[in-house]
């Protein structure tokens, strides 16, 4: 029954997705049809995580195609965490939807492409094969275009147009590096890849496939110099699928990018690595740079995405087991606070009746509790220790020096300095100074605070205890780029033994 485990955070989303549609007129059931899937799903990841952790890799192989012919799903550690934070956070987001989704945006198909969403991001997560990747991230697009317009306002149609014209364009690339990656290997089983690349004479289109790899999923992730469709885009959606999104979308780019650039191709080797620490370095300093200019707070927020995931990839950067573990800390602490702020920014949206933080004020007198946990993320986001970001950035920053690439240390910490001055603007607008218009401040829902609480809650934990969170991430570094036991789980076993229908 263990390989059964992997199918459930993609059957069940699935599920749940086509009875939310079966029930399109009754919002009501199709609320308790996703929290009740997505609860489900998140219990099926923690049992998941647990048989991942008890005895390693598990895969999934379909239809009774051996390895490298058939589709396969497979769990190791990284990909099971990712899995994991991804469940929890849609169910936070689900929560936070009973206060404030609206009718008219359930009528638009909320729930069964929320639903389609988590199909597309779990099923990325756990896929063996670089071609049905490509075919996760389609499912992930058609998602991502109903939920941006749901509204179907002038502004969420413009941001729709920009994300697709980008996103089409980044499956190009990825199309194309797939066609040179199969024609130079005759496979696209990543395990079956891992074996036989090394073997594989190097030549210009192995070198042109590693180009538009890192090229596409760059654009997914929202690198430096493709990052302007994220600022564009995220800020026109509700806050709930903004939240999502800023919590999940540019992981997924993230994740493929390093699964194609530990298993398949080394970073150490030719021009990748300068590239990739260039790439870096420009993203942390222009997503912060473009925070500092903006007072709404949905696009001071979209903008810290691009530079924290700049601080990702020093992992891959500078790619050694250090580094990589921080990577997958600092994944994990960043998707639970960036979808807290965008929680919160919901939040001071219901008790302002605003995201302009010139048009906002007050709330430390009329909402203290709310301030409070703000500044749980916020002051984590900018590294303050005790909380979750400061041991996140002290492990990428230290892997930076030992590394010898100190200048990407010197960039990490002077981002820090402008974080705070981002986070700090936040603060003194919205809940320091006296309210600009003089409107009853509204109560914020339970619902719209639960989840905050929990997520902040999470911050707090990691951040005073960091020792398991350190040692899951050293296991999960090791997975990421271990050619041998993938190869082993997926082929060697399976080759074996047999795969029975």
């Amino acid at each position: 029954m263990a390989d059964t485990l992997l199918l459930w955070p993609v059957v069940l989303p699935l599920i749940g997705a086509a009875l939310a549609a079966a029930f399109h007129s009754r919002p009501e059931v199709q609320r308790i049809i996703a929290l009740t899937v997505m609860i489900l799903t998140l219990g099926a990841s923690l049992v998941l995580a647990n048989a991942v952790m008890a005895g390693g890799i598990l895969t999934k192989i379909f239809g009774s195609w051996m390895p490298p012919f058939g589709v396969v799903f497979v769990a190791d550690r990284f990909s099971v965490a990712m899995v994991v934070i991804s469940s929890l956070l849609a169910l936070c987001a689900l929560i936070f939807s009973v206060a404030d989704l609206r009718q008219r945006q359930v009528r638009a198909g909320f729930y069964p492409l929320f639903l389609g969403l988590m199909i597309g991001v779990n099923g990325a997560f756990l896929t063996g094969d670089i071609f049905n990747l490509y075919v996760w991230f389609e499912v992930m697009l058609i998602a991502t275009l109903g939920l941006i317009t749901l509204d179907r306002t002038r502004a969420q149609l413009d941001g729709a147009i920009k994300y697709a014209v980008l996103n089409l364009f980044s499956t190009i690339l990825f199309l194309m590096a797939i066609g040179l990656l199969y024609g130079a290997t005759g496979t696209l089983n990543m395990a079956d890849l891992a074996m036989v690349l090394p073997q594989t004479e190097s030549s210009a289109a192995l070198t042109l496939s590693a180009m538009l790899f890192l090229l596409a999923f760059g654009i997914k992730a929202g690198f430096f110099p493709m990052f302007f469709w994220l600022p564009a885009s995220y800020h026109t959606a509700s806050i709930i699928v903004s939240a999502v999104f800023a919590g999940l979308l540019t992981k997924v780019g993230v994740y493929a990018l390093f699964r194609v650039f530990t298993l398949l191709f080394e970073v150490d080797n030719g021009i990748l690595k300068p590239l990739i620490a260039l790439f870096a370095a420009g993203t942390m300093l222009f997503g912060v740079f473009g925070a500092a200019v903006q007072w709404d707070v949905r696009r001071i927020l979209s903008f810290h995405i691009i530079s924290q995931i700049g601080y990702i990839m020093l992992g891959l950067a500078i790619a050694t087991p250090l580094a990589m573990a921080g990577a997958v800390f600092y994944i994990i602490h960043h998707i639970v606070v960036k979808a807290n702020l965008f929680f919160i920014a919901g939040a001071i949206h219901r008790a302002t009746g605003s995201f302009d933080l010139r048009k906002s004020g007050g709330l430390m007198k009329s909402s203290p509790w709310l301030a409070v946990l703000f500044a749980i993320p916020a002051l984590s986001l900018a590294g303050i220790p005790p909380l979750s970001g400061f041991w996140a950035k002290l492990m990428v920053v230290d892997a930076s020096f030992q590394g010898d690439e100190a200048w990407l240390a010197g960039i990490a910490l002077f981002v820090s300095l402008l974080t705070i001055f981002s986070m700090s603007k936040i603060w003194i607008e919205a809940f320091w100074k006296e309210p600009v218009r003089k409107t009853r401040v509204r109560r914020v829902p339970a619902a719209m605070m639960a989840p905050i609480v929990v997520l902040g809650a999470i911050t707090l934990a990691i951040g005073i205890n960091p020792e398991p969170l350190v040692a899951f991430s050293n296991l999960a570094a090791d997975s990421i780029g271990n050619r041998t036991e993938l190869i082993s789980a997926i082929i060697d076993q399976n080759t074996t033994a047999g795969v029975s229908p």
